[in-house]
C-alpha cells in the first residue's frame, strides 16, 4: 500500500513539475520593465485653429425656422485654439517618435513630451491616415532611449501586455492585461488586423505602445470601446504591420503599397456551391479596373483568389492587408477558381496611391440616401465625421443632412444630427434604419425611440410618434 502511495505522489509531483515549466508564470512585478521603458514613451499635445460662427441673437431659432437661413450668416467669425493629446514612443536615438495619425492630424503645433518634464518640438516626417500611423522627427540634437518592435505575429491569446500612455493627459501611466483576441477589424480605417487586450486604454492612450514581456512593441493602440473610457477592450495596430508602413514613412515621407486593380466581396456558401467549390474561401473579384495589373494579367470578374504571392486567401478581408504589404513592382502568383478548376496568374503589382481607382475614392462624395417614411435624407458618418466632432473614434451611425418640412422629426432632431441608435439597436448603415423604421411601422403605437448626437455634440434621446 505504501508503495502505491508513493508512486501516485511521484506522478502527480512529475505532472506538477511539467504543467509548472511549460506554463509562463504571472509576472511577480511589472516594475523592472515599467522603469526601463517609461524613458522611451512620450506625451504628445497639439493646438490647432478652429473657426467657428458666433449667434448674435440671445435665443435659438427652432430647426426648420425660416428665420434660421435668413440669419445664420450675421453671425460673426471666430478663432480659437483647439487643444489635443496622445502618446506615442521613441524609436530611434535621433529622436524618432511614432503616434497615431489622428493624434496629429491638422495640427499646426506639435509639443513632445519626454520623461516627464522635457518638451520639444516635434515636425512630421509622414503620416498615413489608411493605417492610421504618423512619424514625427523632434527638433532638438539630444540623443534619446529608443525601444525596439517585437514579432506581433508571435503573439498570442493569453500572453501577458503592459501598455504606456497619456491618458486623460495625466502623463506616463502604465496599465497591465492579456492579449484578448488577435485578427480584429472593427471598421475605423482600410486595413485593420488589431491586437484585441483589456489593459486599460483610455482617451489619450492613442499612438502609445503595446509592450510583450521583453520590453518589445508588439502593437501600437488606437482605438477603444465605450464612450466614457476603457471598458476592458482595447485595440492596437500589430507591429509587423506598423513597421512596414512605419520604415516607407520613415525613407519616402509617405506610403508604397502594392495595388491589383480589382473590387472583391465574400465568399458565401451558396457561391461555394455554385462554383462547386470545397469550401467558402478566398476574394470573389466582383470587377476589374481598365488597364489594371490584374486586367493585364488575365484576372476577370467572377474569379475567386485562392492564393495570393503563396499566402492562402481564408476570407475575402485578408486580401487587401497582403497586398498592400507586398513591395509595388514585384511580380507574383495568383491563384484562382475560374470554371471549377484552379489557375495561377502572374501578376506585376502596381502602386495603390498612384492609381485612378484610388484617387478617385478620395475624391468621392459621401452617397446621401433618403429614408422616405422619416422623409429625410442621411449619409454615414465618416472618419473625417469624427475627427471634426470630436466624437470617440469608435462612433458609428447616420449624419442628417436634409429634413422635410412634413417629416415627422422636424421638430425633434436638426440637420448635421448624427442618428446612433433606433429602438435601442445600432446604426452603421441606411439599411439598419430602414429595417427598424419598418418594424415601428407595423407596431400598434408606431412610436421609434432615436439615440442622436445634435449639432452641438450632446448626446440626446429622442421619441417620435411616426405617421
Amino acid at each position: 500500500m505504501k508503495k502505491i502511495k508513493f508512486i501516485l505522489s511521484t506522478i502527480i509531483f512529475t505532472l506538477c513539475v511539467s504543467t509548472t515549466s511549460n506554463s509562463k508564470s504571472v509576472p511577480a512585478s511589472f516594475a523592472d520593465l515599467a522603469e526601463k521603458l517609461m524613458p522611451s514613451v512620450v506625451n504628445i499635445s497639439t493646438t490647432q485653429t478652429v473657426v467657428t460662427s458666433t449667434n448674435p441673437f440671445p435665443f435659438q431659432f427652432p430647426p426648420g425656422s425660416p428665420f434660421e437661413d435668413m440669419f445664420k450668416e450675421f453671425g460673426t467669425p471666430q478663432e480659437r485654439k483647439s487643444s489635443a493629446l496622445g502618446s506615442g514612443f521613441i524609436i530611434d536615438e535621433k529622436g524618432i517618435v511614432v503616434t497615431n495619425n489622428h493624434v496629429i492630424q491638422d495640427a499646426e503645433d506639435i509639443i513632445v513630451r519626454v520623461n516627464g518634464d522635457e518638451e520639444f518640438k516635434a515636425k512630421i516626417i509622414g503620416a498615413d491616415p489608411l493605417s492610421d500611423i504618423a512619424v514625427l522627427q523632434l527638433e532638438t540634437n539630444q540623443k534619446f532611449v529608443p525601444v525596439d518592435f517585437g514579432d506581433s505575429d508571435k503573439a498570442r491569446i493569453g500572453d501577458w501586455v503592459i501598455a504606456i500612455g497619456n491618458p486623460f493627459g495625466l502623463g506616463g501611466t502604465v496599465t497591465s492585461g492579456i492579449i484578448s483576441a488577435r485578427n480584429r477589424s472593427i471598421g475605423l480605417s482600410r486595413y485593420e488586423d488589431y491586437i484585441q487586450t483589456d489593459a486599460s486604454i483610455n482617451s489619450g492612450n492613442s499612438g502609445g505602445p503595446l509592450f510583450d514581456m521583453n520590453g518589445d512593441v508588439i502593437g501600437i493602440n488606437t482605438a477603444i470601446l465605450g464612450r466614457s473610457g476603457s471598458i476592458g477592450i482595447g485595440f492596437s495596430i500589430p507591429s509587423n504591420s506598423a513597421k512596414i508602413v512605419i520604415d516607407q514613412l520613415i525613407e519616402f515621407g509617405e506610403t508604397k503599397r502594392g495595388w491589383l486593380g480589382v473590387r472583391i466581396q465574400d465568399v458565401t456558401q451558396e457561391i461555394a456551391d455554385v462554383e462547386k467549390l470545397d469550401e467558402p474561401r478566398g476574394a470573389l473579384v466582383a470587377s476589374v479596373a481598365e488597364n489594371s495589373p490584374s486586367a493585364k494579367a488575365g484576372i476577370k470578374a467572377g474569379d475567386i483568389i485562392l492564393e495570393f504571392n503563396g499566402a492562402k486567401i481564408n476570407q475575402m478581408k485578408e486580401l487587401p492587408a497582403i497586398v498592400a504589404k507586398t513591395k509595388v513592382g514585384s511580380t507574383v502568383e495568383v491563384k484562382i477558381w475560374r470554371n471549377k478548376k484552379e489557375l495561377t496568374k502572374k501578376v506585376l503589382l502596381g502602386r495603390l496611391e498612384t492609381s485612378e481607382d484610388f484617387k478617385i475614392s478620395e475624391k468621392s462624395s459621401p452617397i446621401e440616401s433618403i429614408i422616405k417614411d422619416l422623409k429625410i435624407s442621411v449619409r454615414k458618418l465618416n472618419t473625417e465625421d469624427i475627427k471634426q466632432r470630436k466624437l470617440p473614434n469608435q462612433t458609428k451611425g447616420l449624419v442628417v443632412t436634409k429634413i422635410e418640412k412634413n417629416s415627422p422629426l422636424i421638430n425633434s432632431i436638426e440637420e448635421n444630427s448624427i442618428i446612433i441608435e433606433a429602438q435601442k439597436k445600432k446604426i452603421d448603415s441606411v439599411e439598419d434604419l430602414e429595417r427598424i423604421v419598418t418594424q415601428v411601422l407595423k407596431t400598434n403605437q408606431k412610436t421609434i425611440l432615436l439615440v442622436i448626437y445634435n449639432s452641438q455634440n450632446q448626446r440626446r434621446y429622442i421619441g417620435v410618434k411616426l405617421k
